[in-house]
């Protein structure tokens, strides 16, 4: 069973930063597709950026375009999400995701809260 621990949630003003981790038990996570979601009070719960099997590539959300930025260190089964000028509709429970086997992306995170204030 494939465990997922996010971390780095936080309040911060707009405009500000955080990074968002989430560590990945397993020992092929160099193999696994990762992706992060995000779920708003009252709203379902949303695509954000994640790696794709076709093409090996990685998608973001309009929404965040030019401002997130996915990354990964195989090394500490750990991915990463880099969130720069933040704004307060992204305030929502962030979850990563991996998808190991192409199965799709089925092992979900606790979450973690990023609250943005103006």
């Amino acid at each position: 069973q494939v465990q997922l621990v996010e971390s780095g949630g936080g309040l911060v003003q707009a405009g500000g930063s955080l990074r968002l981790s989430c560590k990945a038990s397993g020992p092929t996570f160099s193999n696994y597709l990762m992706a992060w979601f995000r779920q708003a009070p009252g709203k379902e719960r949303e695509f954000v950026v994640g790696n794709t099997w076709s093409g090996g590539g990685t998608s973001y959300a309009d929404s965040v375009k030019g401002r997130f930025t996915i990354s990964r260190d195989n090394a500490k089964n750990t991915v990463y999400l880099q969130m720069n000028n933040l704004k307060p509709e992204d305030t929502a429970v962030y979850y990563c995701t991996a998808d190991p086997d192409s199965s799709g992306y089925m092992y979900w995170g606790q979450g973690t809260q990023v609250t943005v204030s103006s």
